[in-house]
């Protein structure tokens, strides 16, 4: 074992302790698959992060730096806020991207591209590996365990770009904080749930520059160590939600969705179309920064 530089950073905010928080190891270089495991099992966060040199195919890809995600039990291909928390942390500690402006984050799904707008980070959204309706059965299921009738459900996608998301769309952003959801129910399933701030279907013009008004609430619930557990803040349930609902235009091309708020956290997720990409960004915060004994 040895000291390694650490950060712990709070992703799609602001403020400090209002987002959700990610444990990023700089250098990750000699520890074991077991060892990354274990050290994230222990920090009882959501999501750890382990950066490391590109590999030779993520340097044929333009990859500024590699990261290693894991959650509490197995490593995950792809998540939003570990993308733009390990990118913050990266950047705070010195990296300097091959392109000014732009970073190339290598990561199990390939090459994931970052943008720097002003003070927040951005990703963009990865392609969708599954897309398209719910099963029926899924759907009833998904009903039942959200404590609502199989009819408060609008609309509903796969919205698997590496956490096999599936998502449903309620009437408001009202009936999605009302939710009691029943993991027993659920079991296994990755359920997120998005609601507007106003009726479905129908998008008005989005609130003005600088404004920090959310036109959707999300929530997302997943089988975590011990039962249900919710996500603070998701980013790749966000960028698959956005994919679905602004291709099916049900959501304008640029848009804000919170998430937390049933948490007593005040996430912000910033959703912006741009030619053939779709942009994923917020804000971070670094509340811890150290050494690590790994």
């Amino acid at each position: 074992m040895r000291q390694r530089p650490f950060k712990q950073v709070d992703v799609f905010t602001e403020r400090p302790y209002l987002g959700n928080p990610l444990a990023v190891v700089l250098d990750g270089e000699g520890l074991s698959t077991e060892e990354m495991q274990h050290f994230t099992n222990w920090t009882n966060l959501s999501e750890a992060t382990f950066l490391l040199p590109p590999s030779e195919e993520g340097r044929a890809a333009g990859a500024d730096y590699r990261v290693r995600i894991f959650c509490p039990g197995r490593e995950l291909p792809f998540a939003g806020h570990p993308t733009l928390g390990s990118c913050h942390a990266w950047l705070e500690a010195g990296g300097q991207p091959r392109t000014p402006g732009r970073i190339v984050q290598e990561c199990g799904v390939g090459a994931v591209t970052l943008r720097q707008d002003g003070h927040r980070l951005a990703f963009a959204a990865p392609p969708l590996l599954k897309s398209g309706p719910l099963d029926e059965a899924d759907v009833e299921r998904i009903a039942r365990g959200l404590g609502i009738a199989r009819t408060d459900i609008v609309g509903h996608a796969w919205c698997d770009n590496g956490p096999n998301w599936r998502g449903v769309l309620l009437a408001s952003a009202e009936a999605v904080l009302a939710l009691r959801p029943d993991g027993a129910v659920l079991g296994a399933l990755d359920v997120g749930v998005v609601g507007p701030r106003g009726k479905v279907g129908v998008i008005g013009s989005h609130a003005p520059a600088g404004a920090d008004l959310p036109d959707f609430e999300v929530r997302a619930f997943f089988p975590g160590n011990n039962g249900l557990a919710e996500d603070p803040v998701t980013g790749s349930l966000n960028a698959a939600l956005a994919q679905w609902l602004i291709g099916a235009h049900l959501a304008p091309p640029r848009y804000i969705a919170s998430q937390g708020t049933a948490l007593g956290r005040a996430g912000r997720v910033h959703v912006e179309q741009d030619g053939e990409h779709i942009w994923v960004g917020g804000g971070s915060v670094t509340c811890v920064d150290g050494q690590v004994l790994l």
